[in-house]
């Protein structure tokens, strides 16, 4: 029975849920429910001045796939000019509108759907020369907190450098998913922290790439454990894939389910 009500309930809301102005309405809930949030809190950023110096230059701002909700109304407000990496699925798509209602344009793709053409849409907007890139090294489907090698290549390309950003919030939910994305709550102190600019040689070679990848991964966890840390919140699992994290949930209920016959 529940089955079939979930069938029929999924074949009612996915065609509404692909419809542009659906979308726009669902994003413009969100936009605001983050500025509730936003503004009800305390906010502490640290190395404010790498942002200013890089927020309207060719840059590649990186941050983990469940760490992207705080950090649209900072860099809306701290005035960046940014383009944004986002999923061609229905969900990606409403997600770029939501970054679009805080400024960032959306390039649309990822590394197993269409990266050859997010490579050279991102690579011609860096040496433009007056925008920014934000994306995250572990998205679309995970594995979690692991960096792939697609920001590695624009700043190879470009010569633009790899600026690591993260939040967390001392009051969090994390939604149960592949990557734990972090609801930042009402009346909570927010802390960002912005990286040091890392530099990739165009000549660099495929053993000193893979280097530069794991330092980034290095410094990304580093990051996100010691802001985490200093709020003693749940540590986000690494490697979980939203395959995996997907099959594991079924046999999670699949086995309840046998336990109670």
């Amino acid at each position: 029975m529940y089955k079939t009500f979930r069938k029929l309930w999924k074949a009612f809301w996915e065609p509404i849920l692909r419809l542009s102005f659906f979308q726009w309405l669902l994003a413009g809930l969100m936009a605001l429910a983050i500025w509730f949030v936003y503004f009800t809190c305390r906010k502490k950023v640290k190395n404010w001045k790498t942002f200013k110096k890089y927020r309207n230059k060719p840059a590649i701002f990186i941050f983990w796939h469940g760490r992207s909700m705080m950090l649209s109304p900072i860099v809306c407000l701290g005035g960046m000019r940014a383009y944004a990496v986002a999923s061609k699925h229905k969900d990606g798509r409403m997600m770029a509108k939501l970054q679009r209602l805080f400024g960032l344009k959306s390039i649309y793709g990822s590394t197993s759907d269409g990266g050859i053409s997010v490579l050279r849409q991102g690579v011609r907007i860096l040496r433009q020369g007056n925008f920014s890139m934000c994306m995250s090294p572990d998205g679309p489907g995970g594995p979690s907190l692991r960096v792939q090698d697609g920001a590695l290549y624009f700043a190879k390309m470009t010569g633009a450098p790899i600026i690591p950003v993260c939040y967390s919030s001392s009051k969090a939910w994390f939604q149960n998913r592949w990557d734990r994305y972090l609801v930042a709550l009402p009346f909570s102190v927010i802390t960002c922290n912005v990286g040091k600019p890392i530099f990739i040689d165009s000549r660099v070679s495929a053993e000193e790439f893979e280097n530069i990848r794991q330092k980034i991964e290095n410094i990304m966890v580093k990051q996100v454990r010691d802001m985490d840390g200093e709020f003693n919140l749940f540590k986000v699992e690494q490697d979980l894939t939203a395959s995996e994290f997907k099959k594991k949930q079924r046999e999670e209920k699949e086995a309840k389910k046998a336990m109670k016959k």
